[in-house]
């Protein structure tokens, strides 16, 4: 396991998430760094925590530097030019982590696909620093001229992107055929580790894998379940994270995609969060979904781990999240699974409801027609 000095943001769920991705990724935290605030313009850090890193590190001789935000090319340049250690910023370790996770051929791709992206914010920087002599080895900068290099990372993505659709189209003839057999799709999301594979096992009785370590699902796996001995298609996917770049998630859109194209989606909340880390991860749920342009009437808010909370608690969480007055709310445990049963039987009411809906709808196309003719 590589060593790492981590510098994150000085607020407990911060500190949590970046460690947790630290570890997922298989860097062993030798100290860690907190800051109010880690985006200045020279090297994310001010001068003086600077100093510390450099005096820090060169003790501890760290194999990398984590830094849990975002950086810029230069900025990660002057800090490496500074640490002389690898430098990898929180989009850096994320693709790490993609790339250890990845195991279909499809999530391989994409999660390809997202490096290439992220090497491409960072190709002009490289030449730009290459052609003024500098040689900083941790970026890995080539003898290319900057168009050559640029044009050689477009057209890996161009001939990825390609591949992709293919399988896209592929997922959408698999859609038409479930659609044509009359199956109703459910698709589980929610927050990295909130407890989407637990929840899977339940009510699928699978196995899959189930960790504390964040994604632990990449590839959207859909099984079949029956309920009132009517079938149905249930389908985990790959966890959200807050701070996601759009390019990640465009990346992954073709296994994303399925949540619009669901007929409800389980959305689970780890409701035994602290309240600023369970308003800040909901409302990075919720970003997401509205990227993916989910409609909100198919939602259907699990608030997992409700076995570990007081009644009145979980109720006051769900005054702080506004789903007070939302009917499409239930308390679980996906590990004890507890209210799994009644969380089925409202997937159920909801799919009548929205049958029921459809007639109606056709019933008054059809008057409609008849009268308008």
């Amino acid at each position: 396991m590589k060593s790492a000095i981590l510098i994150t943001y000085d607020q407990e769920d911060s500190i949590n998430e970046a460690k947790g991705l630290c570890n997922t990724a298989g860097y062993e935290i030798v100290h860690t760094i907190t800051q109010d605030y880690l985006k200045k313009p020279k090297y994310g850090i001010s001068g003086g925590a600077l100093e510390i890193l450099e005096e820090i590190s060169d003790k501890l001789r760290p194999d990398v530097i984590i830094f849990d935000e975002i950086l810029k090319p230069h900025q990660n340049y002057n800090l490496a030019s500074v640490l002389h250690r690898e430098v990898l910023d929180r989009e850096g370790l994320i693709l790490e982590i993609f790339e250890s996770r990845a195991s279909s051929a499809e999530s391989k791709l994409q999660v390809k696909l997202a490096q290439l992206r992220y090497e491409m914010v960072r190709a002009k920087e490289k030449v730009r620093l290459s052609n003024m002599g500098e040689q900083p080895g941790f970026m890995g900068i080539g003898k290319f001229e900057v168009d050559v290099y640029y044009n050689d990372i477009k057209h890996r993505m161009q001939t990825i992107r390609s591949k992709l659709e293919k399988a896209g189209k592929q997922r959408e003839l698999h859609r038409q055929g479930r659609k044509r057999m009359g199956f109703k799709i459910i698709s589980l999301a929610g927050y990295t580790s909130a407890g989407k594979t637990t929840l899977f096992n339940k009510t699928t009785g699978e196995t899959r894998t189930q960790s504390k370590e964040l994604f632990t699902t990449l590839t959207t796996t859909t099984r079949r379940i029956t309920i009132n001995q009517e079938p149905f298609l249930i389908s985990d996917t790959v966890g959200f994270i807050s701070k996601l770049p759009a390019y990640m998630i465009d990346a992954f859109k073709s296994t994303l995609e399925e949540l619009r194209y669901s007929d409800i989606i389980i959305l689970i909340i780890d409701i035994s969060d602290p309240v600023f880390e369970l308003k800040k991860k909901f409302a990075s749920c919720m970003r997401t979904l509205s990227e993916l342009e989910v409609e909100k009437d198919k939602i259907v808010y699990v608030l997992n781990k409700s076995d570990l909370l007081k009644e009145d608690e979980v109720k006051r969480k769900i005054d702080l999240l506004n789903l007070g007055e939302n009917q499409k709310v239930i308390s679980v445990s996906a590990k004890t699974g507890e209210n799994v049963k009644e969380l089925k039987e409202l997937i159920k009411d909801i799919v009548d409801s929205q049958n029921s809906h459809k007639i109606n709808k056709n019933s008054l196309k059809e008057v409609e027609e008849t009268f308008g003719n």
